[in-house]
């Protein structure tokens, strides 16, 4: 029992000092190899955790290994053409008030999915909507026309 609880405080230090120089994102971030990244990285902490027969170097050397990989592919995705084949690519949901379904259907969006997420943005739908992107990482961003500005002659 007390080698078990050692071998998890290590390899949580471990996991505590590799992330700390590893590139740094937000879960509503995370691209796909990022959720990989993330449930690889807890298979590897509680399997070494609780397995007798896997030791704290083996799962610390495991550990380190994975987020070297994962920090490689981080910068591999600053270059253009390996972006495009670890990223998925953007798709335009809504142009100028009209609705892509092709592109809603490749995404793997439903109507109400994209209903929700114009009600996240405050719209009740598409009609005011000049572009809604389906991002790489899952969200989808909505840019609208401004409301018109008064004009400076105008008083209150």
């Amino acid at each position: 029992m007390a080698g078990t609880a050692v071998k998890t405080l290590l390899m949580f230090l471990a996991a505590a000092v590799a992330f700390r120089f590893s590139p740094r994102r937000t879960l509503a971030e995370f691209t796909p190899f990022d959720w990989v990244t993330a449930v690889a990285v807890g298979a590897i902490i509680g399997r070494t955790a609780t397995a007798a027969n896997t030791s704290w170097a083996t799962g610390a050397t495991a550990l380190l290994m994975l987020l070297l990989a994962h920090t490689t592919l981080s910068r591999l995705r600053l270059h253009v053409k390996l972006a495009r084949l670890l990223d998925p690519p953007l798709r335009v949901l809504i142009r100028e008030g009209c609705i892509d379904h092709a592109n809603l259907k490749r995404c793997g969006l439903t109507d109400a999915d994209l209903a929700a997420a114009l009600r996240r943005h405050g719209l009740r739908d598409a009609s005011s909507v000049r572009l809604a992107i389906y991002e790489a990482k899952g969200t989808v961003s909505v840019l609208t026309d401004p409301p018109p500005r008064p004009s400076p002659t105008a008083r209150p």
